[in-house]
């Protein structure tokens, strides 16, 4: 299992959230606010909004997932965004006990 990390413009929500919804598999995501600054940011400490998109998955849905955010979340801009993925060791499903991917 993999949780993928992905920091967009919140203006391009909607548009990624309308693109993940066809990829069969997805269980579900997650969006917080955030804000930061990365590499196209001029100033230390000069914060710009983003929005963060956390999911977990299957292994063999990480590469269609990353494919479809990166493409929805895109204006050729500075500061588009990044995408993190990373290895997942565990899922609980507090309701049912499930566990692993099961519970996803």
């Amino acid at each position: 299992m993999k949780e993928i990390k992905a920091y967009i413009k919140p203006h391009r929500l909607d548009e990624v959230t309308l693109a993940l919804k066809g990829v069969k598999g997805l269980g579900g995501m997650s969006v917080m606010d955030a804000c930061g600054f990365g590499r196209s940011t001029d100033n230390i400490g000069d914060f710009i909004p983003h929005t963060r998109i956390e999911i977990v998955c299957r292994d063999e849905l990480v590469d269609e997932i990353v494919s479809t955010i990166e493409k929805a979340a895109h204006t050729g801009l500075k500061g588009d965004g990044i995408i993190y993925v990373t290895d997942v060791r565990e899922v609980v499903r507090i309701e049912t006990g499930e566990r692993g991917e099961e519970a996803i």
